[in-house]
This record gives structure tokens, C-alpha cells and sequence, in this order.
């Protein structure tokens, strides 16, 4: 009796996969030995290379370092520091808050160049400068800026009173009396308002230099603030 196992139907059809899948490894394995010869430097030029590629990915869709210009945003951004803009906070539906610090794009509204200032209104608020203890109020609310204000500084020296549009923002800077912001573009195309479509994204975290690294977090200046009419959320 022939006690000697034969190999089934299943064993004879695993093996052409199991041979194609060892040949495909080494083929993946043949082809970045070739990559590796050819590129000057060998592994090192190609892990060089990958991640600059990951890099730019990274810096295309995901988040982008941003250097500080001006002081338009002291006290709490100085001039040279360096933050990681998010640039998916407002890419599946979620709108700019009031309190965010973002950056966009400001062309044909400030001048040819990415700007960084908070937003103050967003699409429906009523903004205006301001009570009679000198505050901005936005609908009907006065807002207590003084958590982030530059030490000094007053709300603002000039007199507004704006409804936003929808799909805008009015945007000013925490350092008022040095900040070119909505307030001084009032009379530009636009009316001072930034386009929600031309924000880059959300400035979430100062990262140099090092001694100034730091989450940038919400106020909680603009928490009361009520809907504008006809806006629910």
C-alpha cells in the first residue's frame, strides 16, 4: 500500500503563487538595487530622496511652516518665529472660527503675499468698534480681548461697523496699532473681507525657535459670542 502523501489540488495551485510572490519580491528588491546603483550616493541618495518627495507631500497637503514677517501678531508671534500651518483644520467641512489665527492668501485684497491675523467675524457677524469701554463687539456681544491684545494697545483706534458676508472672514491683527488688517482695507475690493476659499489653513503650533515652542489655542474671548441672525451653530 503506498503510504507516501500526494500533493493535492490545493498544494500544486499554491505554488506558482507562492513562486510568483517570491518573484515579485525580488524583483521590487532587483529594482531598487538598480535605482541605488545608478543615483550618485547609493541607499543614501535614495532615503535622501524619499524624503524630500514625503516632505513636499507633507508641505502640499497636509501642513506648511510659516515665518512670522511682521509684528502685526506680538505679543504672542514675534518676528521671525516659525509655525506649522494645518492646512486640512478647515478641509472636510469645518468652517474658521472666531479666535482662530490663520494664514491666506492675500492677493487682490492685501497685497501679493500670505498674511497671518485672527479671525474676529466670520460670514453673518455684525463687528463693531465699540462700546463705551473702547471694545469690539461682535453681534450685540463685547468681546474681552485682552488675553492676547498687545500689552498697550487699545481694540482699535478706528471706528467700523460691518456685517460680514457669507463665506468671508474680518480678520485683525493682536498687535492693533501695527497691524494692516481689515480695518485699513474697508474702502479695497472686498471690502477688507477674506474669502474663506483663500485661508491656507490653521496656525496650530509654534515650533522655532525652540524657547517659544508653544500649541496656539483658541480664546476663550469670543465663547459668548452669539450666533448672527439667521445663522444657526
Amino acid at each position: 500500500m503506498d503510504t507516501e502523501a500526494q500533493p493535492t489540488e490545493r498544494d500544486c495551485s499554491s505554488r506558482p503563487s507562492d513562486f510568483e510572490g517570491g518573484q515579485e519580491g525580488r524583483s521590487r528588491f532587483a529594482l531598487v538595487a538598480r535605482i541605488t546603483e545608478w543615483l550618485p550616493g547609493g541607499r543614501i541618495s535614495l532615503t535622501l530622496l524619499v524624503l524630500l518627495v514625503f516632505l513636499l507631500l507633507l508641505n502640499t497637503f497636509v501642513v506648511r511652516p510659516f515665518e512670522i514677517p511682521s509684528g502685526s501678531m506680538e505679543s504672542g508671534l514675534r518676528i521671525g518665529d516659525r509655525v506649522l500651518v494645518n492646512k486640512l483644520a478647515y478641509r472636510f467641512g469645518a468652517d474658521p472660527r472666531r479666535g482662530d489665527v490663520v494664514v491666506f492668501d492675500g492677493t487682490g485684497y492685501f497685497g501679493d503675499a500670505d498674511y497671518i491675523k485672527r479671525v474676529v467675524g466670520v460670514g453673518g457677524d455684525h463687528v463693531v468698534c465699540c462700546d463705551k469701554e473702547g471694545r469690539i463687539q461682535v453681534n450685540g456681544r463685547s468681546v474681552d480681548e485682552s488675553t492676547f491684545l498687545y500689552a498697550g494697545d487699545s481694540p482699535s483706534t478706528v471706528r467700523f461697523d460691518v456685517v460680514v458676508p457669507d463665506g468671508t472672514l474680518f480678520v485683525l491683527g493682536d498687535h492693533r496699532s501695527s497691524s494692516s488688517d481689515s480695518r485699513d482695507h474697508l474702502g479695497s475690493p472686498g471690502g477688507g473681507m477674506i474669502p474663506v476659499d483663500d485661508v491656507v489653513g490653521r496656525a496650530d503650533w509654534i515650533v522655532w525657535p525652540t524657547a517659544h515652542w508653544t500649541r496656539l489655542h483658541r480664546p476663550d474671548a469670543y465663547a459668548r459670542v452669539p450666533a448672527a441672525e439667521g445663522v444657526h451653530g
